[in-house]
């Protein structure tokens, strides 16, 4: 599956800095400042609507990050921000190493068990702490597979769109 045109949430606006429009952000990268190099942002203004913002700057406070966004200059128009997720294009980041993999990446993907019988395609995954949970739908059916390379998860072909698991249809 191509990842050209994906987006990829890579923190959020979570409060207001000062009164000159900047912004206090969570975020996802690793490390965390690396946000600042995936430019442009694109912020979720409302569900599905997207706005690009491009030349964003920003520096860690305390223990946190704070931003400055172009043709943000007051604390009024920072406010309106307040809450929007960030996204950047997948192209953007690097690529992962072998045998890892960007969450985008592997939703959409079908899934079918080592027997060859199908579970429906990969809706998205979460982080449980101990291990990251794939989860399967097939249309009202949902299955919740544990992200864990070669005991449940035998193999990932993000070329044909496919990913292998050792898992019990029934369950």
């Amino acid at each position: 599956m191509a990842a050209a045109g994906r987006r990829v949430l890579v923190g959020r606006i979570v409060g207001l800095y000062g009164v000159q429009g900047w912004l206090k952000i969570e975020s996802w990268t690793e490390p965390r400042t690396q946000i600042f190099r995936y430019q442009p942002w694109q912020l979720e203004t409302a569900p599905g609507e997207m706005r690009e913002i491009d030349g964003v700057s920003g520096r860690p406070q305390g223990k946190g990050l704070i931003c400055h966004l172009p043709g943000v200059e007051d604390r009024d128009a920072a406010a309106a921000l307040v809450g929007q997720d960030i996204h950047v294009a997948r192209e953007l980041l690097p690529p992962p190493a072998k045998d890892e993999y960007y969450w985008v990446d592997l939703e959409g993907l079908e899934v079918v068990t080592t027997e060859g019988v199908s579970l429906g395609r990969v809706s998205h995954l979460f982080a449980t702490g101990a291990n990251d949970v794939v989860v399967v739908r097939d249309g009202a059916r949902e299955r919740l597979i544990p992200f864990v390379q070669g005991t449940y998860v035998r193999s990932v072909d993000l070329s044909d769109g496919r990913m292998v698991v050792d898992w019990d249809p029934e369950f």
